[in-house]
């Protein structure tokens, strides 16, 4: 599939998430267990009960793959980008996180999205956040703004992974930190997935191998890059998730294919370092 076309279909399927309250990206109903799917799923991934009780409802949509603030260290006073905010619920948690004298971007290229994240915003009254319409492989920040950039099961949606990472460099003061969670695979998917349209809201066919994934960021110029935490796909999950039993039922893919492909995705979560000085890429 063209890019173009890519970040239509993402478009508009995170559009009809954002009206439904929906979630698409990782593992829900039976793996759960519960009424309150999206509340499960984080749970699952990584947020404490405390933090989404925290946060507006309305704004956790169930659709991370991990908890990148857990991670991230964050500190008073600190300026942080979620790239792909969604409703806002790690940024909401960012802030929390910053004080009133730190500050919290979010950017997300979906308006229906960013209508819901700036009503949330609204009912929890924070007034250190700020949501942005914006694709992020064309951040509209300045260069060198931020002290962290965090995101959350994003980057495997975007067609154009290596200018996201640039993008993000570039944003990021020097001596500025990455912390994401995302889907890479062990191996490649069969083309029947690859080529899916559901496959591809759901996560599953933008994601890129592992080792790819990491020289991606090297090669945007951070240091330090680590995987610091994976976690495999319960293959369970996979097949009673609402996406992907679309997926499932419409390209008609076989028990074995399913255990192959739940064999082949990863969540991680990826730290990555903006040097302070010149470097060589």
């Amino acid at each position: 599939m063209k890019k173009e076309k890519i970040k239509k279909i993402v478009r508009e399927g995170y559009a009809k998430i954002a009206k439904q309250g929906s979630s698409c990206c990782v593992p829900a109903h039976s793996c759960c267990g519960s009424t309150n799917l999206a509340e499960d799923i984080s749970e699952r991934i990584g947020y404490r009960k405390g933090e989404l009780k925290a946060v507006p409802e309305g704004a956790n949509l169930g659709l991370g793959c991990g908890n990148p603030i857990a991670l991230a260290s964050l500190k008073k006073g600190e300026t942080v980008l979620d790239l792909g905010a969604g409703a806002g619920l790690d940024c909401f948690l960012a802030a929390n996180k910053v004080g009133k004298k730190g500050k919290v971007i979010g950017i997300d290229m979906t308006p229906e999205m960013i209508a819901k994240a700036k009503r949330n915003a609204q009912k929890g009254n924070y007034q250190n956040v700020e949501f942005r319409l914006g694709e992020i492989e064309n951040l509209p920040v300045a260069d060198n703004f931020v002290d962290v950039v965090i995101s959350n099961c994003v980057i495997n949606l975007s067609p154009d992974k290596e200018k996201v990472f640039r993008e993000a460099f570039r944003v990021l003061k020097p001596g500025g930190r990455l912390m994401i969670s995302d889907i890479v695979l062990l191996k490649e998917l069969p083309d029947s997935v690859k080529d899916s349209v559901e496959a591809y809201v759901g996560c599953l066919s933008g994601a890129i191998k592992r080792d790819e994934y990491i020289k991606t960021i090297k090669t945007a110029g951070f240091r330090e890059v680590k995987i610091v935490e994976e976690t495999s796909f319960p293959i369970e999950c996979m097949v009673n998730d609402p996406t992907t039993k679309t997926i499932i039922e419409n390209l008609k893919i076989s028990l074995e294919t399913i255990k192959e492909v739940a064999g082949s995705v990863l969540s991680i979560k990826v730290y990555g370092l903006k040097p302070i000085g010149r470097i060589r890429i």
